[in-house]
Order: C-alpha cells, then structure tokens, then sequence
C-alpha cells in the first residue's frame, strides 16, 4: 500500500511515509478486511481510524496522551483515545479524566465526552491500536497496528523537542522506553479506569502540562471541553 493511499493528513503522510509502504502496513489492512469478512463489525468507521492524526497534524503536537485501544461498543469509537462523540455518554475512565481536571483547575465536569477540542490545540489523542472488533477489546493486537503507533512516537521523539508525554497505566508507562527523556518530558501515572483510580486522582497532569508548556513558551492548553 502506498502513502498515496492513505487518508491521513499531509504532515503526518510525509513523516510516516516509510511505514505506510512497509509490508507489515499492508497486512494492518489485509487483517481488518479479514475480520470484516468473517462477520466482525469494526469500530471506529473507516473515514475516523486517522482522526487522532487528522485533527492533530504532526507539526502541531505539543502533547501525546496514549489509550490502548478504541471503545469497542456501538457509536463510542471515533479515533481518539478516550473521546466520544457528542451524544454518546462518557465512559467510566473518562468521567474520572474529568474528576481529576475539575480538582486540578477546577473546571465543571462537562456534559459530553468529545475531546476533538483538546486535538486541535496540539494534543494527540493516540492509541495503540486503532481499530477492534464490537465487544471485542484488543482484538485488533494481532494486527499489526502497534508497530505502527510504536513508530509514531519514536518520529515525535527524534523529530520534535518538549513534547509532554501523559502515560497513564502500565501498558502506556511502557512506552517511555521509545521517547528520549533528554529531549521530552514524560509524566507517569495510574489508569483512570474504575480499577486504579485512586492512584490516578491527584497526579494534577493537567495543571502540570500547562506549566511546562508556559516554561517553553508555548500556549497552554485549554483543557475544558
């Protein structure tokens, strides 16, 4: 499969150009048509499994929050970590993302999940995979898919500096060993998923992100949605 072929933004297609004609990037393909010809529906729809980099262009990141896999119910799933769209009740992990902000800088829990606000001040809502099975959570592991992502942060820590990296829970914790410390700055801390979410509360990433942002002359972000 060709760069040409993919439907991603321009930025992101020069720097990804070398992994997009790499066969395992063809095999991501063949493995989501093969699941969709076994009976399987896969979420997010094909025109969002780049929305992560579509909203975000590559030239704009300034901070990579990193999700393991898409929601995996009907209508949730929409190409960025954690987000739902609008009219889709936020799921427990992002309801306790929105805890934390509001005892961090004290803004209301809002009414909906879509995080698209965040993506388009430079926030990369990545997740590992992009894509998965109905009711199957990392269905799409087996795909080839990691590689993929694995590469995208390792193009954002050689070619970018200052980035703050938000890993919560192991699976992302994880993949600091892709990103150059020296460079970037990597804040670690609990899942915020009902399981862990007492060692999540207070890691005050938000109001942290804005400081090193501030302290690098960058704009901070405007976390409420």
């Amino acid at each position: 499969m060709s760069a040409a072929q993919i439907l991603i933004e321009e930025s992101w297609k020069l720097a990804l150009t070398s992994e997009f004609e790499q066969p395992y990037f063809a095999h991501i393909k063949e493995f989501i048509v093969k699941q969709k010809q076994l009976g399987k529906k896969v979420y997010p729809p094909g025109s969002l499994v780049f929305n992560a980099f579509n909203l975000t262009p590559f030239h704009q990141v300034k901070v990579v929050i990193l999700g393991q896999d898409p929601y995996h119910g009907a209508g949730q799933a929409h190409g960025l970590c954690f987000s739902v769209p609008h009219g889709v009740k936020p799921p427990p992990s992002l309801v306790n993302i929105f805890k934390e902000l509001k005892t961090d800088l004290g803004i209301e829990v809002p009414t909906h999940g879509n995080l698209e606000k965040w993506a388009k001040q430079g926030v990369l809502l990545l997740n590992a995979s992009l894509t998965v099975n109905e009711a199957e959570p990392n269905s799409h592991v087996p795909s080839g898919w990691h590689r993929f992502t694995d590469a995208v942060i390792k193009k954002i820590s050689d070619e970018k500096e200052g980035i703050i990296f938000l890993l919560w829970g192991k699976f992302a914790q994880d993949k600091s060993v892709l990103i150059d410390s020296q460079k970037h700055f990597i804040l670690k801390a609990a899942h915020p998923s009902p399981f862990s979410v007492e060692r999540f509360y207070g890691c005050k990433h938000f109001s942290k992100t804005n400081q090193l942002l501030a302290q690098q002359n960058k704009t901070p972000i405007d976390w409420s949605i």
